[in-house]
């Protein structure tokens, strides 16, 4: 009928569908009227609705997790979201690249583009090492023009998302050179997955912090590789990862060396003036103080910078400060801005509601 509103229904398959990760696909997939969740595979809870595995999903008892095959689920989609572990979702991707269909992969399997650091920090080999660097970088304010046209994209990492939301306007300005940047960034347990392990129980975490895998956690490489791609050059990265006792949330705090001929009005510019196009970010005024109560459950990042020279020598350290939610914007929700891209919309669509206070 002549004015009646045309909506393309995009179909959309979910690989994976047991997990944080999926729970936070379908959260926001599932109130769009524009999207039709095509099919959902899982090796666990196979035959239970959606609202049995996530409760939160109440009242879509019509989507039931199935053993299919990954082609099964993919075929007649527009989209499938890979939401599994590193090597198995290598393996299944591997069986969907002669499909017509669009990849958003939440793994750390295509992130990387060198072999060897892949095999030093996820596993011996990889199961199709050459489509390492084919994927697209899904990073949108990094990566949003070559993220509209992919066919494939790699969600980044949670970590390697909130310490290069501190940094990328340095990198963009040239201003890491050969720098050594020192990292100390904290997160909450569901950045371990949905399956219990003895470092991640609720008795050991909760009332404790602990630093693992110092200096040589498994998002280092992408986190250098992100910063290069953006501008960055001879980096170094000391990076120790903290877990923390909360579920939700990464706090990033990272200090370098500032150049004698730049201070902190300038720095701060540089910031606004990079994250000015992207809805979601939000750089504080100088010497704020990011917190993760303030992003977690959404998509948003808060970022601040503050700046200091010393009494002694004279020198300025920079410290940037950026706090995000690990299975949002570190995870499921930035892989959803990829899909907005991807499909035409803008990156923010759908994700810009308020959090929760506190």
């Amino acid at each position: 009928m002549d004015g009646e509103l045309i909506v393309e229904i995009l179909k959309v398959s979910i690989i994976g569908g047991a997990g944080y990760g999926a729970a936070e696909l379908l959260r926001h997939l599932l109130v769009r009227e524009n999207v039709k969740i095509h099919h959902i595979s899982s090796k666990d809870y196979i035959g239970q609705t959606v609202s049995q595995v996530h409760r939160t999903l109440v009242g879509y008892d019509h989507l039931l997790l199935e053993d299919i095959s990954p082609k099964e689920c993919a075929e007649g989609a527009d989209i499938v979201f890979l939401a599994m572990p590193h090597i198995t979702t290598a393996k299944v991707a591997m069986e969907l690249f002669d499909l017509d269909v669009k990849i958003i992969d939440l793994s750390g399997d295509f992130r990387l583009e060198n072999l060897d650091d892949y095999i030093r920090d996820y596993a011996p080999e990889h199961p199709c090492p050459e489509r390492l660097g084919t994927f697209s970088y899904g990073m949108p304010e990094l990566n949003e023009s070559e993220i509209k046209d992919a066919q494939h994209v790699a969600s980044p990492g949670c970590f390697a998302t909130c310490i290069a939301m501190g940094l990328l306007p340095l990198a963009n300005k040239g201003l890491l050179i050969g720098s050594n940047i020192r990292t100390v960034a904290m997160t909450g347990s569901s950045g371990s997955g949905v399956k219990p392990q003895a470092g991640t129980h609720h008795a050991i975490r909760v009332n404790n912090l602990k630093a693992y895998k110092p200096l040589h956690h498994q998002h280092r490489a992408e986190i250098v590789q992100t910063l290069s791609n953006a501008g960055a050059e001879n980096i170094s990265l000391d990076f120790v990862p903290v877990s923390a006792p909360l579920a939700r949330g990464i706090l990033a705090v990272s200090q370098l060396d500032l150049p004698d001929d730049m201070d902190a009005e300038s720095i701060q510019q540089l910031y606004v003036d990079y994250y000015q196009p992207h809805n979601l970010i939000t750089v504080m005024p100088q010497g704020a103080s990011p917190e993760v109560v303030a992003v977690s459950g959404t998509a948003r990042v808060e970022v601040a910078i503050t700046v200091r020279i010393d009494e002694m020598t004279g020198k300025k350290t920079l410290c940037c400060t950026s706090a995000i939610d690990n299975l949002i914007k570190g995870g499921a929700g930035q892989a959803i801005q990829c899909f907005n891209l991807m499909t035409g919309a803008p990156a923010h669509y759908g994700l810009d509601a308020p959090g929760l206070w506190p």
